[in-house]
């Protein structure tokens, strides 16, 4: 079943209003937030797992009160509907034609969590309705659990509740099964499981068919009640109000005569359908017609409160009801049919905000027009007018003056969120954005502080021109919206670019704030990306080069690309003294090291087999001097200490080496190696912490290792001491899931080992899936590879392999005209060494094949250096986006003149944000002033314009300069 998109109704702000739902917000939002380093800190403090600081922890009393509050501090999710009128959570405002077909089970008990963890699953895979239903599980704040399932067809939320804790033996939550529930929203860390259906829209058939299941038992299209309305007196006053209402419940509804048509007989002294048009006219200003009627109301429901129709008249049925026939339609129209794909949660790909296929936060989110207008000004008054200050390396500063110069006053922590959302879209999606909005509204935000008068000025601008822009009827975002598509008051909008009231009347308004004459421009109004999984990885070809294949053959599908990745770092330990002519006319060695990022469980061992047969030659000669080394250290043990001991033999040529060497004995290893690679396979990529000595050296020497001619070793005092300066020659694989690698190599994302690694990844099996099988490793598989192993061992020189270079150019030219066009630096430094590592995988290649070309290496070789910049970005490009962001401020520019960089007229504000720019305390900035005035470098400016000193404080005045000004004058004091 192919699932068109991913959205849900969601309160994301800590401490945000529980009445209060942002509709039809994609699936990224969800996992940006999730992924919060203070969501999951509230979590751990709700569970006990942290402290709570200023409780005493002893007074049980004390911290459940505190655990109360913290709850209450969560963000929020609609379990039901993807869509509230307004954004305003309540059972009359959710949109019928938005209902998921989804509910959540809450299972509030400590003691069922287990046994209903136990139960979802084997329910999911069992042969009964409950087949493939399953979309989601998640502990809740407390550690209890949430089962969101997927409705059987034509049950409603009450029978589905009841019927699936009946199956799974748990209590059943009567408070579950209202429309507008919500449940707390929790961490990461928190999510067990979920499908790729989980808030997914359903396709339009089966939408269409899960409502007629309705509709046939005469129920409305999304279960909740009857269908039958009474237009009495007081019910419905306008015709916004019953459109909106009725059309939702008659398929192939679409104009007041077919509305009229359906309902006449329930309208009193209403005959005909022209008669009901009639009496709507009357209620309708400026509306002569059905089609005109159709045309300025049709889905348009206003907020006020005498047009909304009773609850009451939304009777859910009863299951004696509806016995019979409940679940009439299930096994031929099933949710998720038998057998479908369940997706895991994704470790590496559950909270992809800033993905660079994912399109920047809609205008689906309510703003007040008054915020966005009140923000524009602030921005001018902290001088940043005209400026983008959605621009990497300023944003944060951008944001802060901004916040600094008063908007944080004039507007609450969510609503700041919802503007920064429409004005700096590319850093609302980071962390940092959500972070300092909150660390600033906790330090500064005391709303019993008088305001200034800038922030009074700002404050009554932005209410005059929010009044000046919804003048006369303007009352509310759908009025606005059903005028502007009527073309009134000269706007324009370029068609078929808005897809819903509410996107419209949110761009709509951040367009027009301060111009009453701008055209809303279509790029402005492109809606979400469906697509919200992060892309999948590049397919590996069908056709292999022959040593691949072999080495692949005994391999499940699922592992078959980190095997093909894993297998070079061996079979490069085999050159010895070989090098390849690289396009800048470097030599290189076959310097190749790999590294394998999953999940836990994922089958990271699937690597061990191919490498044990590849290095089995080199085994054998190890234990050899391994042998030789051991007789030789137990003959010096035991002679005294004055006799004559036998020099350390010659040529101990060990090339694979123990992951918990030391780095002196790793430089005793490399100098007794004799120019051969040395080697390790480690199934945890931290046992390299034996080689770090002093400083991280492990870093230093996957750096060097890839470096041709590099020099390494120690020079040390004692006679015992291992004193070497040798030429780095190091191949290794390692493992490690995708969290563990990314915390490991954290400190290092710009130094150089990412580029210089080769990563792959393994994607996680989906739940109950059968368990992948494995060949049999034989003396035929190792006799076939015998031929290919032989040929390496035999290379040495400079060997030159034209069609290895000439792909090497090609791929070098692809990933320049890749960077050009997405204008992503991290991809273009990655693709310098991945260019690389993919042109000494075809050498290796080509020198095990007996020096020849195999048609299928082009190919393989193109996918293999795709596959390692896939997996680069996915697992480390956001990281490495953000500290590029927080280590620009420092290197791009020395001392500078302020005053030179402020216009010749300037204001407070305006300094404090150069001056927050440049790194200083904006708290300076008065003395700073002080000084200048004092200096004779400016002269101050009264609020009327008069040159003058009266008035109290620097705030509320303009300062010109009288040096230093952008004319060249020099004006006398």
């Amino acid at each position: 079943m192919a699932i068109k998109q991913q959205v849900m109704a969601l309160n994301p702000a800590r401490k945000g209003n529980m009445g209060r739902l942002n509709s039809s917000q994609p699936l990224y939002v969800y996992d940006t937030l999730i992924a919060q380093p203070w969501l999951k800190g509230v979590i751990a403090q709700i569970r006990g797992e942290k402290a709570i600081p200023g409780v005493d922890a002893g007074d049980e009393k004390a911290v459940k009160k505190a655990k109360e509050g913290l709850k209450r501090q969560l963000p929020i999710r609609a379990i039901h509907y993807s869509k509230f009128r307004n954004n305003h959570r309540s059972s009359e405002d959710a949109v019928p034609e938005s209902f998921l077909f989804q509910t959540t089970i809450d299972v509030d008990d400590v003691e069922y969590v287990d046994a209903a963890l136990e139960k979802a699953r084997e329910l999911n895979c069992s042969n009964t309705i409950w087949k493939g239903k399953l979309l989601h599980l998640e502990y809740s704040a407390r550690k209890k659990l949430h089962i969101d399932i997927r409705m059987p067809m034509g049950m409603t939320i009450e029978e589905t509740q009841k019927a699936y804790c009946e199956a799974a033996g748990i209590p059943y939550d009567k408070s579950c099964i209202t429309p507008e529930r919500i449940i707390f929203i929790t961490d990461k860390d928190s999510e067990i499981y979920r499908s790729k259906e989980w808030y997914g829209v359903l396709p339009d058939e089966e939408i269409q068919a899960r409502r007629e299941a309705f509709l046939k038992r005469g129920l409305t299209i999304d279960g909740r009640g009857t269908a039958r309305y009474g237009l009495l007196a007081g019910d419905c006053k306008s015709p916004e109000r019953l459109a909106g209402d009725f059309q939702g419940q008659i398929p192939n509804c679409k104009s007041p005569e077919r509305l009229a048509g359906d309902f006449q007989g329930q309208v009193p002294n209403c005959k005909s359908p022209e008669c009901l048009s009639g009496d709507f006219q009357g209620q309708v200003p400026n509306c002569k017609s059905p089609e005109r009627l159709s045309g300025d109301f049709q889905g348009q429901i206003p907020s006020d409160g005498n047009h909304k129709v009773q609850s009451s008249n939304l009777k859910v049925q009863s299951n004696d009801d509806v016995q019979d026939n409940r679940f009439q339609g299930t096994d031929s129209h099933s949710a998720v049919p038998s057998g479908a794909a369940i997706q895991p949660a994704q470790p590496g790909n559950s909270h992809r905000a800033d993905d660079d296929y994912i399109s920047h936060t809609g205008g689906s989110q309510n703003v007040d027009a008054k915020n966005l207008i009140a923000f524009d000004l602030f921005q001018e008054t902290a001088g940043l007018k005209g400026m983008n200050i959605d621009t990497v390396g300023s944003r944060h500063s951008s944001l802060l003056a901004i916040m600094s110069a008063g908007a944080s006053r004039v507007m609450s922590e969510e609503a700041l969120m919802k503007v920064v959302a429409k004005r700096m879209p590319s850093y609302y999606q980071e962390n940092d954005c959500h972070q300092l909005i909150h660390d600033f509204y906790a330090k500064y935000g005391d709303s019993s502080k008088p305001f200034s008068r800038d922030v009074i000025r700002v404050n009554a601008l932005a209410e005059q021109a929010a009044k000046s822009l919804l003048a006369g009827d303007y009352k509310s975002p759908e009025r606005l919206t059903g005028d502007f598509l009527a073309g009134q008051n000269g706007y324009s909008l370029l068609a078929g670019d808005c897809k819903s009231p509410e996107r419209l009347a949110g761009d709509f308004m951040g367009q027009m704030a301060g111009n009453a004459n701008h055209t809303v421009q279509s790029s402005n109004l492109n809606g979400q990306s469906e697509d919200e999984e992060y892309p999948a990885p590049p397919p590996m070809p069908k056709k292999l080069p022959k040593l691949v294949e072999l080495l692949i053959s005994k391999t499940p599908e699922i592992y078959q690309p980190a095997v093909a990745c894993a297998i070079f770092p061996p079979l490069a330990t085999h050159l010895w003294r070989t090098k390849f002519r690289y396009i800048d006319n470097v030599e290189h060695e076959a310097t190749l090291m790999t590294c394998l990022l999953a999940g836990t469980g994922a089958g990271k061992s699937c690597v061990q087999k191919p490498i044990d047969f590849i290095m089995e030659d080199i085994r054998k000669r190890d234990a050899e001097n391994l042998k030789r080394e051991k007789e030789w250290k137990e003959e010096m043990m035991r002679k005294g200490a004055n006799k004559d001991k036998r020099k350390r033999p010659e040529n101990l040529i060990i090339q694979e080496i123990d992951a918990d060497m030391t780095n002196p004995a790793f430089v005793m290893r490399t100098a007794e190696a004799k120019e051969h690679f040395l080697y390790t396979s480690l199934n945890e990529i931290d046992q390299f912490d034996a080689l770090r000595g002093i400083g991280n050296q492990q870093f230093r020497i996957m750096c060097l290792a890839f470096d041709p001619s590099n020099k390494f070793g120690q020079s040390r005092v004692g006679i015992q001491s291992v004193t070497e300066r040798v030429c780095v020659r190091f191949n290794w694989n390692a493992s490690t899931t995708i969290d563990k690698g990314q915390r490991y190599f954290a400190k290092v994302l710009t130094d150089g080992p990412l580029s210089r690694i080769n990563f792959c990844t393994i994607p996680e099996r989906e739940i109950g899936e059968d368990i992948p099988i494995y060949g049999t490793y034989d003396d035929e598989f190792r006799n076939s590879l015998k031929p290919y192993i032989e040929n390496l061992c035999m290379a040495s020189g400079l060997v030159e392999c034209q069609e290895a270079y000439d792909l090497a150019v090609v791929l070098k030219n692809e990933n320049a005209e890749f960077a050009r066009t997405s204008q992503n630096r991290i991809f273009e430094n990655f693709s310098f060494r991945a260019n690389v590592i993919a042109y000494l995988k075809a050498c290796v290649l080509y020198v095990a094949n007996g020096y020849r070309w195999e048609p299928e290496m082009d190919d393989f070789i193109r996918w293999s250096e795709r596959y390692d910049l896939y997996c680069k970005m996915r697992f480390f490009g956001d990281m490495i986006a953000r500290e590029n962001s927080a280590g620009e401020k420092s290197s791009k520019r020395g001392p500078e003149n302020l005053l030179q960089l402020l216009p010749d007229i300037f204001t407070m504000p305006q300094l404090d944000a150069i001056r927050m720019e440049h790194g200083l305390n904006a708290k300076g900035t008065r003395n700073v002033i002080k000084q200048w005035i004092y200096r004779g470098y400016i002269e101050r400016i009264s609020p009327s314009g008069e040159d003058g000193k009266s008035g109290y404080g620097y705030s509320s005045y303009s300062f010109k300069k009288l040096k230093y000004r952008h004319d060249g004058q020099v004006l006398e004091a």
